[in-house]
């Protein structure tokens, strides 16, 4: 018995070394790629779909300029008439704003091209100029499918700080846009707030969020300011960006988001300007005019930040659907 113990102890210790072996095996697979071999990286440099022509990519710019300096935006909040007009719009009569070519090709050549949106851990940070690439999240869902229970059910806060942990676990995904609603918090206010919470306690890179009116946005900063150590610092290195529908397709301005919009860059916080009308529906049925409609809505949004602080980043975000 004693040489058969012995026998089966030496298969057992070569059992020992090949597991240590194998586990650090599958640490070495787990571990992060280097930044030299990883296939996604950001700021990887990108190319562009190119279905027009010269010739056509001309007429709609000029189109775009008759757009807006002949139809012009309705539904202009006080503050918002005040900033365009201080820089060379026109307001009308009938109560729309216009904007002269000369303004709109002023601030196209003068806007911010090159900057930075910050993570929370400086090793996130984005370089936004030219053709580098940034892959993030985006959306507001209100329903999702619960992967334990196996049903349908609206999305709350716990979801959007998971979804946030995820995010900020991918190498293939540079920053967060708030993904859901959640919608067991009813009250706007606290809706707002702990929404941005959720998503920089989640993740150290870049957060996108939106807040519902003006007056959500000073809790935030005050929070954002807490979190970065100072109003100054967060200013240096704005962590987190507003996504905002400051236009309802077609052509008018959304009065709660304007006031989003100006309290965010009077605050430091970087605008992602977004246009989403409906080809067929809220903007032309043809794509040429949809793109036409989208490009001018987008680039109203673009003189109107930097009206209110010229230089202030902002990311052109045309986001023309299809009516279904």
């Amino acid at each position: 018995m004693s040489v058969a113990l012995e026998k089966q102890d030496a298969p057992s210790d070569q059992r020992s070394r090949r597991s240590g072996g194998r586990e650090a095996r599958r640490a070495m697979r787990a571990a992060p790629l280097a930044d030299d071999i990883r296939p996604v990286r950001p700021g990887l440099e990108g190319g562009s779909y190119g279905p027009l022509s010269e010739s056509d990519r001309e007429r709609i710019h000029e189109a775009v300029l008759t757009l807006l300096e002949t139809v012009g935006f309705a539904n202009a909040i006080p503050s918002c008439i005040e900033a365009l007009t201080r820089v060379g719009a026109t307001y009308g009569d009938d109560g729309r704003v216009r904007l002269p070519r000369a303004l709109v090709l002023d601030t196209i050549k003068n806007a911010a091209r090159h900057f930075t949106l910050h993570g929370q851990d400086p090793k996130h940070d984005m370089v936004i100029q030219d053709k580098r690439v940034h892959y993030g999240t985006a959306g507001a869902a209100v329903h999702l499918v619960d992967v334990e229970k196996r049903e349908y059910r609206e999305s709350q806060l716990q979801d959007i700080y998971d979804a946030a942990r995820l995010v900020d676990g991918l190498d293939n995904i540079h920053f967060f846009q708030r993904t859901m609603v959640p919608r067991d918090i009813p009250d706007p206010l606290e809706m707002d707030f702990n929404t941005l919470y959720a998503c920089v306690m989640g993740t150290a890179k870049h957060v996108g969020t939106s807040f519902t009116v003006r007056e959500n946005v000073k809790p935030a900063l005050e929070m954002l300011y807490a979190i970065a150590g100072g109003e100054e610092n967060f200013r240096a290195r704005p962590f987190v960006s507003n996504s905002n529908c400051f236009v309802v397709p077609p052509m008018k301005f959304a009065e709660d988001a304007c006031g989003v919009l100006e309290a965010c860059v009077e605050g430091g916080i970087p605008i992602l300007l977004l246009s989403a009308g409906q080809a067929g529906a809220t903007a032309p049925a043809a794509i040429a005019g949809a793109v036409v409609q989208a490009v001018a809505e987008v680039l109203m949004g673009l003189v109107y930040v930097n009206a209110i602080k010229p230089g202030h980043p902002a990311i052109f975000g045309t986001w023309p659907f299809v009516s279904d």
